[in-house]
């Protein structure tokens, strides 16, 4: 679907098997498809190669796919989560392939440099319009309780 889209793809043996790579906005992605999921979420082969993932890259995701959440898929997203709390993993339930890429693409995109700055600098505009027109900042400003800036 990807290469359909025009995006380049590069193959290497050093990137873990179902991972997708994005080196300009520093993001990874591991797919876990409904057959790897194991019985148990505390498969320490399964933990492992997560482990792996999330240690060589900084900031990372992980889609696990299933076309319909059950009890079962839910376990394993909230055991993984456990798992990795306060880790840079964030785990993302998926359901299909468009909708994959549809993440995929979206993050990547959201986290590359000149997205991020841009980002940056709208946020930092909204924040100092909120400030200004905010009638709490007004109550303030009247009771003397704030020096603005």
């Amino acid at each position: 679907m990807l290469m359909a889209q025009q995006h380049r793809l590069r193959f290497s043996d050093s990137v873990e098997l179902g991972a997708l790579v994005f080196p300009l906005s520093g993001t990874a992605f591991m797919l876990i498809s409904p057959e790897e999921f194991p019985e148990k979420a505390e498969n320490s082969e399964f933990i492992n190669r997560i482990e792996k993932f999330v240690q060589v890259h900084r900031n990372s995701f992980l889609l696990l796919q299933s076309p319909v959440y059950g009890r079962r898929e839910w376990e394993i997203v909230s055991a993984v989560q456990r798992r990795f709390f306060g880790s840079n993993l964030k785990v993302l339930p998926i359901h299909s392939n468009a909708d994959i890429v549809k993440a995929v693409l979206t993050i990547a995109e959201a986290t590359s440099k000149p997205q991020v700055d841009s980002i940056r600098n709208r946020m930092a505009l909204a924040r100092a319009r909120i400030i200004e027109s905010s009638p709490v900042w007004e109550l303030l400003g009247s009771m003397q309780l704030h020096q603005p800036k």
